[in-house]
C-alpha cells in the first residue's frame, strides 16, 4: 500500500525535532517516515543512486557495492532502463532495489496534470517513487500514490552530480552518516568519477564504525 514522502528520519511518523542541521544534510525538513521505521535495523544505511542505468558508471557502482557485500536502491529513469534492461535485471540479481525515477527526469510540479501523470506512471515498476529534483507536492504525491508507489526524498545529499571532488562527496557521506540515513548519489548523469571514487572510500570507513548497507524496501 503506497504511503506518504519518506526520509529516514529516527522518529519515524512523527516530525523530527529542530536542531542543528547535519553537514551534507538535505535543507529541506525532513518528512514523516510513516510505518517505515529505518532505525530499526540499528547501525544501517541506505545508499541510493538516481539517474541510471549508466552502461560505464553503474557497473562500477554495483562492483564496489559487491566487494563491500552492500545493497542499495537505485531510482532509475524510464528511458535509461528501457535503453539497458539487462543492466537493470543485473542490479536486481545482485540483491539491490530498483525504484521509479520518472521517464526522463522533469519538473514535475511544472507540468500539466497529464503530463506529470505520464511520467510518472511511465518509469519502472516499483513500490517506491522518487521525484527528481525532491521537486514535489500534493499533486504529485496523489499521483504516485495512485500508481502504488510511496514517495522516497532522502537525508544526506552529497551534491555529487556538481562534482565537487570525492573529498567533498567523501565527507558528506561521513558527516551526514547516522541509523537509518538515506544518502542521495547519483550513478547516471554525467561523469562519476568521483562519484565512485568517494563511495569506496566512505563504505570502508563506515563498515570500520560498525555500519552495514541495505536497500530500502522497494
Amino acid at each position: 500500500m503506497a504511503a506518504g514522502p519518506l526520509s529516514g528520519s529516527p522518529l519515524a511518523g512523527k516530525p523530527s525535532a529542530p536542531g542543528p542541521k547535519r553537514q551534507g544534510q538535505s535543507p529541506h525538513p525532513k518528512q514523516p517516515a510513516d510505518d517505515w521505521n529505518l532505525t530499526k535495523h540499528g547501525k544501517v544505511i541506505y545508499l541510493t543512486f538516481d539517474d541510471g542505468p549508466h552502461a560505464g558508471w553503474t557497473p562500477k557502482v554495483l562492483q564496489i557495492l559487491r566487494k563491500h557485500h552492500a545493497q542499495a536502491t537505485f531510482f532509475v529513469l524510464g528511458a535509461e532502463a528501457a535503453k539497458r534492461p539487462d543492466l537493470v535485471e543485473q542490479t536486481r540479481a545482485a540483491g539491490h532495489h530498483i525504484g521509479n525515477h520518472t521517464w526522463d527526469h522533469p519538473m514535475l510540479t511544472k507540468l500539466p496534470a497529464d503530463k506529470m501523470r505520464q511520467e510518472i506512471f511511465s518509469g519502472v515498476k516499483s513500490k517506491c517513487f522518487r521525484p527528481p529534483f525532491r521537486d514535489t507536492n500534493a499533486a504529485v504525491a496523489a499521483v504516485a500514490k495512485a500508481n502504488h508507489q510511496r514517495q522516497v526524498l532522502w537525508d544526506v545529499d552529497t551534491n555529487d552530480w556538481k562534482k565537487p571532488g570525492a573529498a567533498s562527496i567523501e565527507h558528506a557521506i561521513l558527516a551526514g552518516a547516522y541509523p537509518g540515513a538515506i544518502v542521495l548519489m547519483h550513478d547516471g548523469g554525467g561523469n562519476r568519477t568521483q562519484t565512485v571514487a568517494a563511495l569506496e572510500r566512505a563504505m570502508t570507513k563506515l563498515q570500520r564504525k560498525g555500519y552495514t548497507f541495505r536497500a530500502l524496501p522497494c
